[in-house]
């Protein structure tokens, strides 16, 4: 047994203040620790077995200081520096330093790649080797790849997915390359003059407009392009859509997005062909939850149309804001008219 004294070395500090934090019960993701600072803290812990109380407090009141003198911090990586200000460059030169980082080694190709919109992916999957395209849907997370598979032609979505039975051999500097190339292949598209296509466009902006233009729309749109009514309404996320495109999973999250007095004005307010959302909602939070926002909405009264639907239309744009952020993922519709 190893009893420690005091005279810590720094690698025992960090050991020590890691075990009151973890018992504590914080939440430390250590795995963003490079791999042999994990190991040696993994190390120095197994090493480690009683620490009197004295030593433990004056490390821990040690780090608490080091912590108050801290004026600020930067990422230390490119990544890291463009997920700051990212916002505030142009979309060109955001893309050009990620794409620097990643040939100079110090950043993840398939970071940026996963991080694509749906219709690039869809693109590389196209004009890039079968292959290639196979080890691209595995390193893409699985509701992002099952979007990118809808947009694909049956018969060259099913050629991928058996070539993706053949990627587990791959090792990680193929595995590097093959993210380098791919990263290559994206700058070398064509950027429109435009972005985004068109169906995306009229979705986006049928997305906020009122049930009644929105449906006034699409009837329109069904006379004038039926194929091209079917493509905008896939894209449509509403009130009414939740239930088939949220995981139910993400429902939690969905709800601590949106202000109380706004989910459950939405809640109290939604009727016809928008009920169906509210019990969906309500279904996925834990039962004493449910029984409280029921109770809320007991209490709001009577709620406006109109107030109704400025709340169902801020719950979509928490959703979407999620979304965009790759805080959860949209379940893609399938195509009514291609069923077998």
């Amino acid at each position: 047994m190893l009893r420690v004294v005091p005279g810590l070395s720094p690698r025992q500090k960090a050991a020590v203040v890691v075990r009151v934090m973890l018992a504590d019960g914080a939440d430390l993701d250590l795995s963003r620790l490079p791999p042999e600072l994990q190991a040696l803290l993994a190390q120095e812990m197994a090493g480690m077995e009683l620490v009197d109380r004295d030593t433990c407090d004056r490390v821990i009141a040690e780090f608490c200081g080091q912590l108050e003198a801290v004026g600020v911090t930067f990422p230390g990586s490119i990544d890291g520096t463009l997920d700051i200000i990212g916002a505030h460059l142009s979309a060109d030169t955001n893309s050009r330093l990620r794409r620097i980082a990643a040939l100079n080694g110090s950043a993840d190709p398939w970071d940026r790649i996963a991080a694509l919109p749906p219709a690039q992916l869809a693109e590389l999957a196209r004009t890039e080797a079968i292959e290639v395209a196979a080890v691209m849907f595995t390193r893409l997370p699985v509701a992002r790849a099952s979007e990118v598979f809808g947009l694909l032609d049956p018969a060259l979505a099913r050629q991928i997915a058996y070539a993706m039975s053949l990627t587990a051999g791959i090792e990680a500097p193929a595995l590097r390359r093959i993210g380098l190339a791919l990263m290559r292949a994206v700058d070398a598209l064509p950027r429109p003059a435009i972005e985004g296509q068109p169906v995306e466009k009229v979705g986006a902006i049928l997305n906020f407009a009122p049930a009644l233009t929105r449906d006034t729309v699409l009837a329109g749109l069904d006379q004038d392009d039926a194929d091209f009514a079917g493509r905008v309404r896939r894209t449509i996320f509403t009130w009414a859509t939740i239930p088939r495109r949220i995981d139910p999973r993400d429902i939690p999250r969905v709800i601590r997005e949106v202000d109380a007095a706004t989910i459950t004005k939405a809640l109290a307010g939604a009727t016809g062909e928008n009920a169906a959302t509210v019990e969906f909602l309500l279904s996925g939070l834990s039962t004493r939850l449910a029984d409280s926002m029921r109770e809320e909405m007991e209490g709001a009264g009577k709620v406006t149309a109109r107030d109704a639907e400025e709340a169902m239309s801020a719950v979509v744009a928490a959703i979407r804001r999620m979304e965009q952020a790759g805080e959860l993922f949209l379940i893609v519709e399938e195509d009514e008219g291609t069923g077998g």
